[in-house]
């Protein structure tokens, strides 16, 4: 791999584009799913007297982490600052020096089967990983998907520093598309999943499914007490393809899902709510549904990783080649999307938060869908305002 440190500055990313038409300050229309149909725009419970983060907002690319990736999906920051990084199509982890951009394979994770839109995907920490050294990945198998934990050894010899996988979820649909693939632990430190419904639309209304959903569970793997089902790990249900799960500061969970061919989504997550797909896709305003906070054209979005960072929710687009933010003020929108970065750096895959102003992003071009160029793919880190 070609690499560079993370001190050699890029020249400033800060291009913002406007917000699309249909964007939340405006009351987008919505659509019954292959319906065209416009309707009434939803809206979230909201917290008073939260101060708003300003209309309009400003990212820097400040470094270049790591280039030479190949189809880099999940990303965790280690103590110390260092990164671990899953490779979706070769199933390995490895692990990112900062300072001087070393890669450094430290793993691979058995019986991963790349294909389509699955492979190796979500990866994540334990909130006890100074004691435990667990990390939790989320894969595809000839048979499901499945979240595993694996003790990350660096006593061991490099490339064989991963313990064998502890299964901790089985049985989540696998399909060529929409194999979600998200994990994260939240504020609660309980484990949350985005999931998908594999093109079968109907697994997303089927609550004994585990596709189309947003799972929350202990970190063994067992429904939490205060799910809608004491004996489900299903939080939320009615998604398409959920990709982007983050908390806010007042511990608000938000997700971004894709839609089909008119609406992507973000949405504000609540437990036990149904989130439309397949009835409805975008703010269709029908009773039982709930309506996505800001909605995208597909074209210029295709959400994957979304962070919360100074007041707003920043969403990496695959499709839109663009970041997005998304300026709230508590559970509301203060003004419309506004677009950075928009062609500079290719399809964009994960956002992952530094505290602060700081963001990582992780482009993906080399996912069989972009047009890789030399140093594709790309860890970059950016300030944020």
């Amino acid at each position: 791999m070609a690499l560079a440190g993370c001190g050699a500055l890029l020249a400033a990313g800060c291009s913002p584009a406007g917000g699309p038409k249909a964007g939340p300050g405006a009351s987008p229309p919505g659509t019954a799913a292959g319906s065209g149909s416009p309707g009434p725009s939803g809206s979230a419970s909201s917290s008073p007297q939260v101060s708003a983060p300003p209309a309009k907002g400003m990212v820097t690319v400040t470094g270049e982490v790591a280039k030479g990736l190949e189809s880099p999906w999940g990303v965790a920051p280690l103590p110390g600052g260092d990164l671990l990084v899953a490779s979706r199509d070769k199933g390995t982890i490895s692990r990112v020096a900062t300072g001087s951009g070393a890669v450094t394979r430290i793993g691979e994770v058995p019986g991963v089967a790349p294909g389509g839109e699955g492979g190796l995907l979500g990866l994540a920490l334990s909130p006890s990983f100074a004691s435990d050294r667990l990390v939790y990945v989320y894969f595809t198998t000839e048979s499901d998907n499945r979240i595993a934990r694996m003790r990350y050894d660096e006593q061991r010899p490099a490339g064989q520093q991963l313990g064998a996988p502890d299964t901790v979820l089985r049985g989540i649909p696998k399909g060529l598309v929409h194999n979600g693939g998200r994990i994260a632990f939240g504020p609660d430190k309980m484990l949350y999943a985005g999931t998908g419904e594999t093109g079968e639309t109907g697994l997303a209304q089927d609550k004994k499914s585990l596709g189309g959903k947003i799972l929350r569970m202990t970190p063994d793997g067992d429904p939490v007490h205060g799910n809608p089902e004491p004996d489900s790990v299903v939080y939320s249900y009615g998604h398409r393809n959920v990709q982007g799960l983050a908390w806010d500061k007042d511990k608000r969970l938000w997700a971004a899902e894709f839609g089909q061919k008119a609406w992507d989504e973000l949405n504000l997550i609540e437990p036990g709510a149904n989130y439309g797909w397949p009835q409805a896709e975008g703010k269709a305003g029908r009773p039982g549904l709930r309506d996505p906070v800001a909605v995208w054209k597909t074209d210029e979005a295709s959400p994957s990783g979304i962070a919360w960072a100074e007041g707003s929710v920043w969403m990496a687009g695959l499709r839109g080649n663009r970041l997005w933010r998304i300026p709230l003020a508590g559970a509301e929108p203060v003004a419309e999307p506004e677009a950075f970065l928009e062609g500079e750096y290719g399809r964009l895959r994960t956002v992952v938060p530094l505290g602060g102003d700081r963001l990582l992003l992780v482009t993906s071009e080399t996912d069989g869908r972009g047009s890789p160029e030399a140093g594709d793919d790309r860890i970059l880190t950016l300030t944020v305002r």
